[in-house]
């Protein structure tokens, strides 16, 4: 099905906008460290992998934490986090319980009107009995990075402080170029064409519906809201492997978590043996062909210890869901034959 007049102009405004503001290295060096031939094919590579993305805009950031080596495209830019979200909000979740403020066996009572669709495994929304359920920090915690459901995590960022929390947490630690503005059920409103407080009206006809979907799938390619830049996604992890963002039992702990998504299978479809992922994904759903956000972001570990840090965000994609695959799977076989040899 070809995509609406809206939705072409605004992936077409998309990429004209950012297609010419790739920022790779310098062909002999990364971060004052010389390039070997591998190193430079992989920066190569990642401009093939966002030439044939188009007209969506793939955007990705690699850090060889060994070396120092870098190798990005359209890396500055701003990109819908989707789930990727997920990611920061435990991390703040994680640092009150640091702090005392928070408990992972601290109990949370939801209620059917918490519910939110959306889990890449049955999860809590799948599971809920009755009329409310209490669960502990540390289930939400599970369920919403590594089942990634959207129940739990919104009753995370509501037990961070809300939105403005979680931006307040990333801000304290530097990174700057990732936001997060709205909880899941926010996203949802932006994606309904709905404003807060707004219902869907009971005698909506199928075509008036169609419109409205298409005017938030709009809106939603246009919000500045919930996005973050590869670069800055990146910086996230860099820091949470480092032991910088959390102290190192919370770090690891929650890149266990993120050790435990196995669905989607997305970087991971391209891992060699011997090479170990604990990543995140986000993904939007589809309108009249188009993807607002398929991304995945995480720390690739060899068994040698070697760690690299990829970010791979990926918008307004006309795709089928097998090439959108294919092509992070391509971006993982690319690092591993680049830094892995």
């Amino acid at each position: 099905m070809k995509s609406p007049h809206g939705l072409r102009t605004i992936a077409a405004a998309i990429v004209l906008g950012l297609s010419l503001a790739w920022l790779p290295l310098p062909a002999g060096a990364a971060n004052g460290v010389a390039m070997t031939a591998a190193q430079t094919g992989l920066q190569k590579s990642l401009e093939v992998l966002a030439q044939r993305a188009r007209p969506g805009l793939l955007g990705v950031a690699i850090l060889d934490l060994k070396t120092g080596a870098q190798a990005r495209v359209n890396a500055s830019q701003a990109y819908p986090m989707m789930s990727v979200f997920k990611a920061p909000v435990a991390a703040a979740v994680f640092a009150q319980i640091d702090e005392g403020r928070l408990s992972l066996k601290q109990h949370v009572t939801l209620t059917r009107a918490d519910l939110r669709s959306g889990s890449a495994v049955p999860s809590i929304g799948g599971n809920f009995r009755g009329e409310h359920m209490t669960f502990t920090v540390e289930q939400l915690l599970i369920a919403a990075v590594s089942e990634s459901d959207n129940t739990a995590a919104d009753a995370l960022v509501k037990l961070a402080g809300g939105p403005p929390a979680v931006t307040a947490f990333l801000r304290s630690h530097g990174i700057d170029g990732m936001r997060v503005d709205l909880d899941e059920a926010g996203v949802g409103r932006v994606f309904e064409g709905l404003r807060s407080g707004e219902g869907i009206s009971p005698t909506e006809s199928s075509q008036e519906a169609h419109q409205r979907l298409r005017r938030g799938y709009e809106a939603f390619l246009a919000d500045p809201r919930n996005r973050s830049t590869p670069d800055a996604a990146i910086e996230f992890l860099r820091q949470l492997w480092k032991g910088e963002l959390l102290p190192p039992s919370s770090a690891q702990r929650l890149l266990r978590l993120m050790d435990g998504q196995t669905v989607p299978n997305r970087l991971r479809a391209g891992l060699p043996n011997g090479v170990h992922l604990a990543d995140k994904c986000g993904t939007s759903d589809s309108l009249d062909g188009v993807t607002a956000a398929y991304n995945d972001i995480g720390v690739l570990t060899s068994s040698d210890g070697h760690t690299v840090l990829v970010a791979a965000f990926l918008t307004a994609s006309r795709a089928s869901k097998a090439e959108r695959n294919a092509t992070f799977a391509d971006l993982t076989r690319s690092i591993a034959a680049a830094l892995h040899p």
